[in-house]
Parts: structure tokens; sequence; C-alpha cells
């Protein structure tokens, strides 16, 4: 099966390769708008190349645009951590994933944002499904953080020694 794989960091993307990779021809797709500066943009691109490498997988990079981001969120930015803004954010993102998944002719597509401790994955599959109908492209409903599966990708984040954020990403988490 042709997967693409968004991933929100390289981190994140350890443990989810793993799982993937052995039977599928995967596909990394690094989308995330909502990081703020564009020094952690980099930061967090550069380690993304580095486990792409690693595994011998082909990573996209759409524009990394900024705004669109502000704009998407617009009236969100009080809002607590996992609130509304935050599933903009996770919607903006996986929409991309889809859309470009679907016009490059992939048979499906996920996301490692499951892997966090800190998101709901039923929340993200609800978003995946709703994409998925949009789009026809199966959404792979695949919960990473299961059996240990944030804990495998710390470990495997030092194993290849990339760097771990503090914050998800956007400056309004950043804040908090």
């Amino acid at each position: 099966m042709k997967i693409l794989l968004h991933i929100c960091c390289a981190p994140c993307s350890t443990h989810s390769i793993e799982m993937l990779k052995q039977e599928n021809d995967l596909v990394l797709f690094f989308y995330n708008p909502c990081i703020f500066p564009k020094e952690e943009f980099e930061k967090r691109l550069e380690n993304a190349k580095i486990i792409a490498k690693e595994h011998n997988l082909k990573l996209i990079v759409p524009e990394y645009n900024h705004k669109k981001f502000l704009d998407y969120v617009k009236g969100y930015e009080k809002e607590p951590e996992n609130g509304k803004r935050c599933l903009l954010c996770y919607e903006q993102r996986l929409r991309k994933t889809a859309e470009f998944a679907k016009k490059n002719n992939f048979n499906s597509f996920t996301t490692t944002l499951t892997i966090s401790p800190h998101k709901n994955s039923e929340t993200i599959f609800n978003i995946g499904k709703e994409l998925e109908k949009k789009n026809n492209v199966k959404f792979i409903d695949i919960n990473f953080k299961k059996k240990d599966g944030f804990k495998h990708s710390v470990e495997l984040s030092k194993k290849y020694n990339l760097y771990r954020q503090d914050y998800c990403g956007c400056e309004f988490s950043r804040n908090k």
C-alpha cells in the first residue's frame, strides 16, 4: 500500500515509520505551518531530513507559510490547549495531507500526531475520516501511542540523537 505519512517532527515519526514501512510504500509529508518561529521550523525540518535519510524514505516539504496558519486560527488564539485552535491546526495539516495524497495517487494517508500523549487520537481520527470522505483517499486510524509507542519514540530519538522540542510548535502553546 502506498501511504503518505504526515509527520509533525522527527521524534514523533521514528516509531510510526518503523510500524508502517515494513509492508508499505511509505512517503513522509512535513507540512506544519503552525510551527513558530521559522528557526524552530528549520530545526525540526533538518531532523526530519535525518530520519528520512536514515530510513531511505522520500520526504516531501510543502512551502512553509506561517501566515496561513495564523489566518486559519484567527479568533482562537486564546483558546486553551486541546481547544478549538488545536482542532483547526490538526484539520489544516491533515487536509493538506489528504489533498496531496489524492492528487498524487496514494492509497491512504495518516499522521504521527496520534503518538503524542497530549493529543486525543479519537479527535484526530474523526478529522481524518471526514477528510477521507471528501478526498476519496483512505485515512488509516492508527493510535501510535499504544503499546508504549511514545516511549519507544523517545528511545529512538536518543538513538538517532534527534532534537526534541518542548512545545507543540505554535506560539500560542509556547506562551502557556
